[in-house]
């Protein structure tokens, strides 16, 4: 057992090593705009080949907040707590601080609209031991669904990294994930972020906000003709109003910057 333990953690040494990896400091002039900390990661198909901003922090693992409905949808979808992107779950009637989560809500609305009350009751249609278990399989971040089966991804132990979010993301394009096929494409139709003639952006946003230094995310990929790029940009910020926009802006100026968009 041991020699087989030893063989996997030098495949895993060799690998880590041989990767292609390109460090662009000059990226942090994006997040000093907004006076953020932060990370970028891209990831480019063809080549196989990483390029980062602060490769200390892209390994670091932070909430995941809401980029988590990426894997909640699928594991929704897998285990049958909802039929598929068209169902509906009615509003409990509960006024929330955002209007387009003030009704009755389908999976690819919920995702577009990012609403916490949605997710989280499929969460519990799910349960934690099959979530669980999905998480297991697919080893999501660090496997960790501790603080209560709706709110484990925003305040509880599931913690993930920029560059773990990255190897996911080429997991559910490359379809490698222990989920069914119908499950992945459905999930690929309602990531549809921005869609013009050039290419496809799929993508999710994320805000962890219960804590003092807060965390915004801005993950997915763009397909450009005959390539995709991956990315994953991670911000700390104190002041969540100026963050909410910044996690976008960052992201679409470096992809431009990058001639990707």
């Amino acid at each position: 057992m041991k020699s087989i333990l030893l063989l996997f953690y030098l495949l895993f040494s060799i690998n880590s090593f041989s990767q292609k990896v390109i460090e662009r400091n000059d990226l942090k002039k994006f997040f000093d705009e907004f006076h953020h900390e932060g990370c970028f990661i891209l990831y480019n198909l063809q080549n196989d080949e990483y390029l980062k901003y602060n490769p200390e922090r892209c390994r670091q693992r932070f909430i995941p907040a809401s980029t988590f409905k990426i894997f909640n949808s699928l594991a929704a979808l897998e285990s049958g707590a909802i039929k598929d992107e068209d169902e509906f779950i009615k509003w409990d009637g509960v006024e929330r601080s955002y209007a387009n989560w003030n009704q009755d809500l389908n999976l690819a609305l919920a995702f577009k609209y990012s609403a916490v009350w949605f997710y989280q009751e499929l969460a519990r249609r799910i349960g934690e031991d099959e979530m669980q278990s999905y998480i297991n399989q697919n080893h999501y971040g660090n496997e960790d669904i501790s603080g209560g089966i709706d709110m484990f991804w925003l305040r509880g132990g599931l913690r993930i990294s920029p560059d773990e979010q990255i190897e996911f993301l080429k997991k559910i394009y490359k379809n490698e994930l222990e989920f069914s096929q119908r499950s992945i494409d459905i999930l690929k139709k309602i990531m549809i972020y921005e869609q013009t003639d050039d290419y496809i952006l799929r993508a999710k946003t994320g805000w962890g906000m219960r804590f003092e230094n807060q965390v915004g995310w801005f993950v997915g990929y763009v397909e450009k003709a005959d390539n995709v790029y991956f990315f994953a940009t991670n911000i700390e910020s104190k002041e969540p109003e100026e963050g909410f926009r910044s996690r976008f802006e960052i992201s679409f100026n470096i992809l431009k910057e990058l001639g990707i968009i």
